[in-house]
């Protein structure tokens, strides 16, 4: 009755749930990935997602840099939302203070780059109730700390910020309206900070360390944006205490993946977690949406591509998080750091945590030593109970793995029973080993032919490998099933997983406890799931009979055939018709012939016979009957006959183990590289890291497939097989780019004010960027110079110049005094050097036309800077270690000179030298006609984006 077993382990079963689970937890992984929870008919009391909509279509009318006059506008609109969301709540002044701060100041090194910034945020504290401190207060108490939620209100130069960040910025608003309800007034203090300067060197951060209100809150909460629309995710987190209380949003999403991607430099964007964290000390959250990264920075991060649920999961994740960070005691805020287990947050410390969502409903958070302790366990204990299970089946005499033969009298009888237990146990480290290979193989294929198919069709290059992997591993498996069938395919499957799993995790458990990197906590999952179910084959083989008791069955079969052999010879050949039929009547199931396959399915049992044979013929003697034989079951047809008391429905349980555990963790490691990565090339990185890591992860979601895979039939592996082929074939001749997934080029026009030439240039990936610069109007019948870019962060692209048309910067405006009248380039900046009776310390007075922005950049480093104004602050360095070659000065108001003062080697550098760099970053008034141009007559496939701080760089030569 094995056949109709619908839990098996044959064909029929074995397709139909492996295809079901694995297609049923794909499409669960990808629905949670790709869509986004819809918001709730009835919000929390406090919040309004009509208004948050209505404040994020305002935000984002216009390009909205810092240093444009749309800018100012926003800066405005929110000022007058706060004010009017206090007003209607009728609040006492002392309840909620706003800081409209227009005085703090930052100057600061990065690398070789010193700037100097001039603030322009604006906070709003809300007084926790247990709070009894002046906020301006330098010593405050340690245990009286609050919460900080920071969205930055200022957009690129090239993008109307809708998610990057003006989601962020919604949602403070509505959190500012949600703790000033009476119901959720928080215990802690909540400061609101809505930062502006955030694209440039994150200088709204650095001007709010300057405040004296940065020394309230201990932990933060950041909202940021790298895409446009879709989930927000928890991008990182300082420790497991903080985020335990992300782990109360409505829709938690994220895995510890990405905090270590920005914490060994695999990202290369920044937010202003880097200041809270790293140099303002607290601890705290990064939330932010991350893809497509094709629309981030561009004219696609608009409200048209988000939605009304994106920022639903936004402020739902703020909510949750902020609500709890600020409702935390002061006992617990002032607790000893070993007393921290239970929620409790101090800003002096953390441990490093482990956390990532499961479908996008529950948040597993846990500490990193926790992990490295199991992994250590684990590494341990699985190996040897193993090893004890293996004695135990030895002492029982049916430890069939790697025994070659039975014995009947002695160890070293003539005629031993075949057990053919080393059979195919060789065969999935191989077929692993080719099917891996093929499909690294198709990563370099494509790389090499199409490298950038996978910027709009990550999912195709998916299929590519998902379904040549499995394919060619089913070719294989079936292929020496069919030649050697071996009842213990599956278990030495099982078998090779656990060793090779073992490795994995011993690597991963080296990376925690060496460099604390979390995000190869699936491995620890992983090999969990191969241990118990290599555990359940194990177990199952104390099922079979013992090898000897088979081993003595099987010499009486051969005894039994001979047997019967003699008495057919001896058999008269002449009789009557009757006594014919009755000697010649068809084989029964306990008659066996020579010709009867030893390894039939149809057995029902055997026993040690005597000199007579069990018959119910002639002669026939019940008294003289043996003992009826040991049932040996129904072995799978070709394979060992002592398997066929193995139960048949094992399998299905390994299965359910190994599938979902693997697929749910490494399939959402998958996606979230996938998301990060997929559209990266157009910023330089390398394709080819994208394709392997796409077959190494590809390899590990189908691995749980190979002890099974020898028994699909060839419907779908010849089905994947024409998939495999299609998708390779369109991977390498489709068009990488396309309407929804546009190539982004870099955009920036130079101006030489002191000549009046003028130079646009694109910056993108060889090949593609001289075919978008030579269909652009401006640069048709002039000769493109294409090299490799001067910026750093783009040394990996190719920038195309040509003569464009001018800009119009500086413009006869009010905004433009006290130039308004003059609007030749050499009169867009000016600058004036007075050196005095030193030869190596002189000062630079800058001043840039209805811009807001200048830079110095020297040939040699300087070695002191000071601009006047500035207040010096013990944790910023105004230049690096090395010195700094470049000053950047930021104003809040319009053409307003700088002052600066520098210091260089003389004996080094006799003279210095470099250029004056002033910005102009508004492309929303028609001042900038290249820049229209590329957005007009760009292809459909390519998008621009700016390069740097301005998107017209004019300059000007010096000397001292």
């Amino acid at each position: 009755m094995a056949r109709y077993n619908p839990f098996s382990f044959t064909p029929g079963p074995v397709v139909f749930f492996t295809t079901v689970t694995y297609v049923a937890l794909f499409a669960a992984l990808l629905v949670t990935h790709l869509t986004v929870p819809s918001y709730p008919s009835s919000p929390p009391a406090g919040t309004n997602l009509t208004q948050a909509w209505r404040d994020l279509e305002h935000i984002t009318r216009q390009f909205h840099p810092y240093n444009s006059h749309a800018n100012d506008h926003v800066r405005t609109y929110l000022l007058s939302r706060i004010k009017d969301i206090i007003t209607s709540k009728k609040l006492k002044n002392d309840q909620v203070e706003i800081i409209d701060d227009n005085v703090s100041n930052a100057t600061f090194s990065s690398g070789s780059t010193s700037v100097y910034f001039e603030g322009t945020n604006i906070i709003v504290a809300i007084r926790g109730t247990e709070d009894d401190e002046p906020f301006s207060s330098t010593h405050r108490r340690r245990d009286n700390g609050g919460v900080l939620v920071n969205a930055h209100y200022d957009s690129v130069s090239s993008g109307y910020g809708a998610t990057d960040d003006g989601v962020g910025v919604a949602t403070v608003l509505q959190l500012l309206s949600y703790f000033t309800e009476s119901s959720n007034w928080p215990k802690r203090t909540v400061v609101l900070l809505l930062n502006n300067g955030e694209e440039d060197f994150l200088n709204g951060a650095k001007a709010f360390m300057r405040h004296t209100i940065s020394q309230v809150p201990q932990t933060f909460v950041n909202l940021e944006g790298a895409g446009a629309g879709g989930r927000a995710t928890l991008f990182r987190s300082t420790d497991t205490e903080v985020t335990r209380f992300y782990r109360k949003s409505k829709s938690p999403f994220g895995t510890v993946v990405s905090g270590d991607g920005f914490k060994k430099k695999l990202i290369r964007s920044e937010t202003d977690y880097k200041v809270f964290h790293g140099e303002l000390g607290l601890r705290g959250l990064d939330i932010a949406f991350m893809e497509p990264r094709a629309r981030y920075h561009t004219v696609e991060d608009s409200t048209r591509e988000t939605s009304m649920n994106s920022v639903w999961h936004m402020l739902s994740a703020a909510l949750a998080s902020t609500s709890g960070l600020a409702s935390v005691t002061s006992d617990e805020f002032s607790g000893p750091k070993e007393d921290l287990d239970h929620g409790e947050v101090d800003s002096g410390g953390g441990t490093d945590g482990v956390w990532f969502d499961l479908f996008g409903k529950v948040f597993i958070v846990f500490q990193l030593h926790t992990l490295f302790a199991l992994c250590v366990t684990l590494l341990v204990v699985a190996p040897l109970t193993l090893i004890g299970l293996t004695v135990g089946l030895s002492k029982a005499d049916k430890n069939y793995l790697f025994a070659r033969k039975a014995y009947v009298h002695s160890s070293d009888d003539d005629n031993p029973v075949h057990l053919y237990g080393w059979r195919g146990f060789f065969r999935f480290p191989f077929v692993f080993g080719i099917a891996t290979a093929v499909v690294v193989g198709l990563a370099y294929l494509v790389v090499r032919v199409n490298p950038f198919i996978v910027y709009s069709s990550p999912f195709a290059v998916w299929s590519m490998m998902l379904s040549a992997w499995f394919a060619i591993a089913w070719f294989f498996s079936r292929g020496a099933d069919a030649m050697r069938p071996s009842a213990l395919q599956r278990m030495y499957a099982l078998i090779w997983l656990f060793i090779g799993s073992f490795v994995l995790l011993a690597f991963v458990t080296v990376l925690v406890n060496n460099f604390h990197l979390a995000a190869g906590y699936p491995a620890f999952f992983y090999f969990a799931a191969v241990f118990i179910a290599i555990l359940i084959s194990y177990l199952e083989l104390f099922f079979a009979p013992s090898k000897s008791v088979y081993a003595r069955h099987f010499e009486q079969e051969e005894e039994e055939a001979s047997h019967r052999n003699s008495e057919s010879a001896s058999r008269p050949l002449t009789g009557s018709t009757s006594a014919a039929r009755s000697d010649d009547r068809p084989v029964g199931d306990d008659d066996a012939t020579e010709t009867t396959s030893l390894l039939r399915g149809d057995r029902h049992g055997f026993a040690r016979y005597g000199s007579r044979r069990d018959s119910t013929g002639e002669g026939a003697d019940d008294h003289e009957q043996g003992p009826r034989r040991l049932d040996l079951g129904h072995a799978y047809a070709g394979e060992q006959e002592w398997s066929g008391k193995l139960p048949s429905w094992i399998w299905i349980v390994q299965l359910l183990i190994l599938a979902p555990i693997v697929v749910i963790l490494v399939g959402q490691v998958a996606l979230l590289l996938t998301s990060a990565l997929y559209q990266t090339p157009s910023d330089g990185n390398s394709p080819l890291f994208i394709y392997i890591a796409f077959a190494a992860l590809g390899a590990l979601l189908l691995a749980p497939t190979g002890p099974f895979i020898h028994r699909f039939t060839y419907h779908i592996p010849t089905f994947l097989f024409l998939v495999c082929v299609a998708t390779v074939i369109y991977n390498l001749v489709a068009f990488p780019f396309s309407r929804d997934h546009r190539l982004k080029v870099y955009f920036v026009q130079r101006v030489n004010c002191e000549t009046g030439v003028n130079t646009v240039s694109l910056t993108g990936l060889d090949g593609y960027i001289q075919r978008i610069a030579g269909e652009l109007p401006s640069a048709q019948g002039k000769q493109l110079n294409c090299m490799t870019p001067d910026v750093a962060t783009r040394k990996e692209l190719t920038t195309c110049e040509w003569q464009g048309i001018p800009a119009r910067v500086v413009r006869k405006t009010a905004q433009a005094a006290p130039f308004s009248n003059r609007t030749r380039t050499n009169d867009w900046l000016d600058y004036s050097i007075h050196k005095g009776n030193s030869s190596n310390k002189a000062s630079i007075r800058v001043v840039g036309q209805n811009t807001r922005a200048c830079r110095i950049v020297f040939d040699t480093p300087i070695t002191e800077m000071a601009v006047a104004g500035a207040v010096s602050d013990p944790r910023f360095n105004a230049v690096g270690e090395t010195g700094s070659r470049e000053v950047r000065l930021w104003s809040r108001d319009w053409s307003q000179p700088w002052n600066v003062y520098i210091a260089w080697d003389a004996e080094a550098q006799p003279k210095l030298s470099g250029k004056i760099i002033c910005l102009w970053s508004d492309a929303n008034a028609g001042e900038i006609p290249a820049f229209d141009e590329i957005q007009h007559y760009l292809p459909v496939w390519a998008i621009p984006s700016k390069i740097g701080d301005g998107l017209v760089e004019g300059f000007k030569h010096f000397e001292i």
